[in-house]
């Protein structure tokens, strides 16, 4: 599976890391996944979401339904 949050849809980035003596090398930038489960009352069952650390702050604050769709009319989630 990709490196995208389902909620927010942060990826991988790609930039430099830079040495002392001013050399360049490609490297990414990964977004801080985690695997969670949600349960979701209108629905009655449980959900597995792939989120970064931001998303379920995000959650935690505004409710799992409210996020979910605004997900859905960002185009996240199916």
């Amino acid at each position: 599976m990709a490196k995208v949050c389902q909620i927010t849809g942060k990826k991988v980035q790609v930039g430099n890391n830079v040495s002392h003596a001013n050399n360049k090398t490609k490297r990414t930038f990964a977004p801080n996944l985690q695997t969670k489960r949600f349960f979701v009352p209108e629905k009655g069952e449980w959900v597995t979401l792939k989120l970064c650390a931001s998303a379920i702050k995000t959650i935690n604050k505004k409710g799992i339904t409210a996020v979910m769709k605004e997900a859905k009319a960002n185009g996240f989630l199916k």
